[in-house]
């Protein structure tokens, strides 16, 4: 209902919706669940007093209306506003929370918004078969990311993400999220045998607790103990294939349990996966040993995100890099990360590069500081994150997408040279070294990057 997603005869610019919370209307084709509005309906709906009852879809938090007002919203003289893409058509989608059982095994705390990875495949299923329906371009805007997974590729989303990312009409991109500075994300040699690596992590009083990722690449691997604020030791916990296990300690009522995944993905590696029941608030101690060839191996360990924690449980010697969340760390996508555009400084909490692989990741920065939108009711207010970043791209995609396909200039664009595009044109800061870990290849420059094609 929000007037920059409707054009002035006060029709709707969203072409498509599906909203997977709602069940008592018609899911999209293919598709056995959730509710899809299309834009007919939707005009119909606002052409009620109340629209709600025809379209019962609702922005619970905020996010979906700013991400999409940055992207594509109209024009609003009057706030002094304007969308990146600001003519073209908006389709969404509304993901469902994650099931509860998940919730609990993964201990993500109560407020927390978290949803289900085969969700989000769907969601890109449904945009994908709206776009083939209507014969159009798209881009996907992914604003969602996890600390699980191994911060390259493997897993389904991003193997997804890669397999359409080469599609002709079709560009994605991710925001880089905001852990760079949640010390949820810690890295070191893998230490032999005969030495160890203590690792220390706090937790916070009232923790109902969190899961824990080490990762190695094969052929290393790892083993170790586990000390807790009182002292008491789990001692010997050892990596091995398929194994599970569940500890328990005599003097406080912590619960750990580990499972181990070998291999995992595509590039097969070592996955030890640690869940913290009711820990004990305080100073724990993870005394790491290992097994190696190449002495240069290294191991890293992932705390959740940070809202799905909260405040107070992290590691005291954290590694502010590879901390862009999955499924941004995907080498085929854009990858967005976040500046403050008043005085050119990186924005503190956004994830860093490289990715675990190496490869360059973010591959951009944009605004991502305050920055002014709109709200649900049709108000405005300011939001900070690379969600935001990422939307600008989004929208900057949409128009190289207009000018490349629908003004028949250039018909092959793919995520790949629209992504070399905005390079080429982005902003970068003389004496410094590019690419790096904060801004990737520069500051988005949309108009320079037509410039380039100007010339070239």
């Amino acid at each position: 209902m929000h007037p920059i997603f409707r054009y002035s005869d006060g029709s709707t610019r969203i072409i498509g919706i599906w909203d997977q919370t709602i069940q008592t209307g018609e899911p999209p084709a293919g598709i056995l669940y959730g509710s899809e509005y299309t834009k007919e309906q939707i005009d119909q709906a606002l052409k009620l007093d109340d629209p709600y009852q025809l379209v019962p879809t609702t922005d619970d938090n905020g996010h979906g209306t700013f991400m999409a007002g940055i992207a594509a919203g109209g024009e609003d003289v009057d706030n002094d506003f304007i969308g990146a893409a600001p003519r073209a058509a908006i389709a969404m989608v509304k993901l469902k929370e994650a099931k509860p059982y998940l919730r609990e095994y993964f201990r993500v705390k109560e407020e927390a918004y978290a949803v289900q990875e085969n969700d989000i495949m769907m969601g890109i299923r449904y945009l994908l078969d709206l776009s083939g329906r209507l014969n159009m371009p798209v881009v996907i805007l992914i604003t969602l990311g996890t600390n699980m997974g191994g911060h390259s590729t493997g897993t389904y989303l991003s193997n997804l993400l890669s397999n359409i990312s080469s599609y002709i009409g079709l560009c994605t991109v991710v925001s880089g999220g905001n852990e760079g500075n949640e010390n949820s994300h810690y890295r070191s040699r893998v230490p032999s045998m005969e030495n160890s690596e203590t690792v220390e992590l706090t937790v916070a009083e009232g923790s109902i607790g969190f899961t824990m990722e080490f990762w190695t690449t094969i052929p290393a691997s790892i083993s170790f103990s586990i000390i807790s604020p009182t002292g008491e030791r789990i001692r010997d916990m050892r990596a091995r294939p398929g194994r599970h296990e569940e500890f328990h300690f005599v003097f406080e009522s912590t619960v750990i349990t580990m499972d181990y995944i070998i291999p995992f993905g595509i590039e097969g590696e070592n996955v030890v996966f640690l869940r913290f029941i009711d820990p004990t608030p305080g100073l724990w101690r993870l005394i790491v040993s290992g097994n190696f060839i190449n002495p240069e191996e290294s191991f890293d360990i992932w705390l959740p995100v940070r809202d799905f924690m909260g405040k107070g449980t992290y590691f005291l010697r954290p590694d502010p890099y590879v901390t862009l969340t999955d499924p941004a760390n995907t080498p085929r996508v854009i990858t967005v990360s976040a500046y403050n555009h008043r005085d050119n400084s990186v924005y503190l909490r956004s994830g860093r590069g490289f990715n675990r692989n190496g490869d360059i990741k973010p591959d951009l920065a944009a605004p991502g500081v305050n920055v002014f939108g709109p709200s649900p009711g049709g108000g405005f207010t300011s939001q900070s994150g690379a969600s935001v970043a990422a939307a600008h791209v989004a929208g900057s995609a949409a128009l190289m997408l207009e000018w490349g396909m629908a003004r028949s200039n250039i018909y092959s664009m793919d995520t790949g040279s629209i992504k070399g595009y905005l390079i080429r044109g982005a902003d970068r800061t003389p004496n410094s070294v590019y690419p790096n870990r904060e801004w990737g290849y520069g500051r988005l420059n949309l108009y320079q990057s037509f410039e380039q094609l100007r010339l070239s």
